[in-house]
């Protein structure tokens, strides 16, 4: 198929639709995959009034990578990278199909950055233990695309605008990750307390919360300077930069609405976003 064919035929399988929106889930524990609890029903609620879409691009804090990478399966396997969790967890599969098609095109519309077409990856529970409940029959295709760990902020936030046009071709993005997370800092024993957060974490979720209502978001790309408490709340970027994956896919006009706006274990937030 010449590059023009596939460029029509690329058209004719992804025809164009409303805009659809974009969403930041704050994805937790993986067993939030097998629970029942206010955050998973905060997931479904979500995309109660989404029109379903043709396919879903994830952007998975567990998939950090040098340079680029898109899934280009067609049957991604389902990936349990955890450890000590209950068997019922490692047993689950989420069997959605992939999309060659989708992740050509998101390579098309990434250049001139280089991406890589990857057939060894497949869905990390960022994506599945999410999407998992707004797709329970795993009906709709899913891609990931990874993190390229070896670029600042600002890049990965310019590199989401690149994908924008995938929102008129029906395609659901999602950034899945947690605003505030610092695993050694949790507090195990207090996990299933309500909305509890030490000072510097509420701190930092106030702050982060007041910049992302306000459509500040240069603070944001420079989180590192933004004092101690950001530092606490982001000691390492991966499960962060997804957030601004879906800030850099926000349009003019669109706002955003937070959901599951609570801590967790004193050290991590659920905090999640829709923007239309």
């Amino acid at each position: 198929m010449n590059s023009l064919d596939q460029l029509h035929y690329i058209a004719q399988t992804f025809p164009n639709t409303d805009r659809m929106p974009v969403f930041f889930f704050g994805h937790g524990s993986p067993m939030n995959a097998i629970q029942e609890n206010q955050f998973v029903k905060g997931f479904r609620n979500s995309i109660k009034d989404c029109v379903k879409p043709t396919a879903i691009l994830c952007i998975s804090a567990h998939w950090y990578t040098k340079g680029t990478k898109v899934t280009a399966m067609e049957l991604p396997t389902t990936i349990h990278d955890f450890g000590g969790f209950p068997q019922a967890l490692f047993d689950v599969q989420y069997p959605a199909h992939g999309s060659p098609l989708l992740a050509k095109e998101t390579k098309h519309l990434l250049q001139p950055i280089p991406v890589e077409l990857n057939d060894n990856w497949g869905l990390d529970h960022g994506t599945w233990s999410v999407v998992k409940h707004l797709y329970p029959l795993a009906d709709v295709p899913v891609i990931q695309l990874s993190i390229d760990y070896s670029q600042p902020p600002e890049y990965h936030y310019q590199l989401a605008q690149k994908l924008h046009a995938l929102r008129h071709k029906g395609v659901l993005i999602i950034g899945s990750g947690n605003i505030v997370h610092n695993l050694r800092l949790v507090d195990f024993y207090n996990m299933d307390k309500d909305n509890y957060g030490y000072d510097w974490a509420i701190e930092a979720h106030d702050t982060i919360n007041k910049y992302l209502l306000e459509g500040n978001y240069k603070p944001l790309l420079h989180y590192e300077k933004q004092g101690k408490a950001l530092q606490l709340a982001i000691p390492t970027p991966e499960h962060y930069l997804p957030l601004l994956y879906a800030l850099g896919l926000q349009q003019k006009g669109e706002s955003i609405t937070l959901f599951n706006d609570k801590m967790v274990g004193g050290s991590l937030s659920m905090t999640s976003l829709k923007i239309a």
